[in-house]
C-alpha cells in the first residue's frame, strides 16, 4: 500500500495558482453552465450512503484542514493512478479474444478538477485523463458516469471533449434518477454497460458511491479527504 502524501499533511507546501478549495467556488464550478437547474435538480438525492466495495487504492480518510491544498491533492490522485496504470496496461495486454474492454469514470474530481477549476471548460485531472488516453489508445472505451443532472449533459460532453477525454458513453441522472440512492444509480449504469457486451475492467472514482456495487473488475479511490471533496 501506498503512502501517500496527505498523510503528511501538516508539511508546508507551495503554493499553486489554484491553492485551495472554497466550498462556495465548489458549487459554482459545477454549475458553471447553468447554476441554478443543476442545484435545484441535484440536491433531492446528493445525500446517499453505500459502504464501498474494497478498492485496489483505497486513500486516506482524513485530511487535517478545511480546505484542501491543491498540490496535495494532485499528488494523492498521482499516487492511485501510479497503481491504477500498470494495472491497465497488464489487463490490456491480456485481453480475451473477443472481448470488449471498457473503464468507468466518475467527473467531479476525477476526471475534472472540478474543486479546483474555477472555470468552464474544467481542467482535466492529469493523472486520470493520461489513463483514460492509454485505455482508449489501445481500444479500450471510456465511459462516464456521473450524478450530475441530465439538464447539463450537452455541456459536460462538451467540456470533457475539450479536455482530451473520448467518451463512448455519459450516463446522467433523469429526473426520477434524482430521488435516487446514488449509489444504486451508479450501479445500475455499470449494469447497462456490461448489457451491451463490455467487461468493465477499471473503476475509477472518488467517492464510496462511485465504487459500491461491483460490476468492475477492479476499482480505485482518489481522495475525498472524509467527503471534503464532491
Amino acid at each position: 500500500m501506498h503512502t501517500t502524501r496527505w498523510q503528511r499533511y501538516g508539511r508546508e507546501r507551495t503554493p499553486h495558482h489554484m491553492t485551495n478549495r472554497r466550498p462556495w467556488l465548489r458549487r459554482a464550478s459545477v454549475t458553471a453552465v447553468s447554476a441554478a437547474a443543476l442545484v435545484a435538480l441535484a440536491a433531492p438525492a446528493e445525500a446517499a450512503t453505500a459502504s464501498a466495495a474494497p478498492t485496489a487504492a483505497t486513500a486516506a480518510t482524513t485530511a487535517a484542514a478545511a480546505d484542501v491544498d491543491y498540490d496535495t491533492w494532485q499528488a494523492d490522485c498521482r499516487a492511485v493512478m501510479d497503481e491504477a496504470l500498470p494495472y491497465l496496461q497488464q489487463r490490456i495486454a491480456d485481453t480475451r479474444p473477443g472481448e470488449k474492454q471498457a473503464i468507468v469514470l466518475d467527473i467531479d474530481n476525477t476526471a475534472l478538477e472540478t474543486d479546483f477549476g474555477f472555470s468552464y471548460p474544467q481542467p482535466a485531472n492529469k493523472p486520470v485523463l493520461e489513463a483514460a488516453r492509454y485505455a482508449q489508445e489501445h481500444g479500450v472505451a471510456v465511459f462516464f458516469v456521473t450524478a450530475r443532472p441530465g439538464i447539463i449533459h450537452a455541456p459536460t460532453e462538451y467540456n470533457l471533449d475539450r479536455v482530451g477525454y473520448e467518451s463512448a458513453g455519459l450516463y446522467v441522472r433523469g429526473f426520477s434518477d434524482l430521488f435516487r440512492d446514488v449509489a444504486e444509480y451508479k450501479t445500475a449504469q455499470r449494469v447497462d454497460i456490461e448489457s451491451k457486451g463490455y467487461t468493465i475492467i477499471a473503476n475509477i472514482g472518488n467517492s464510496p458511491t462511485d465504487l459500491s456495487g461491483g460490476h468492475a473488475e477492479r476499482t480505485f479511490k482518489l481522495p475525498d479527504y472524509d467527503g471534503q471533496l464532491s
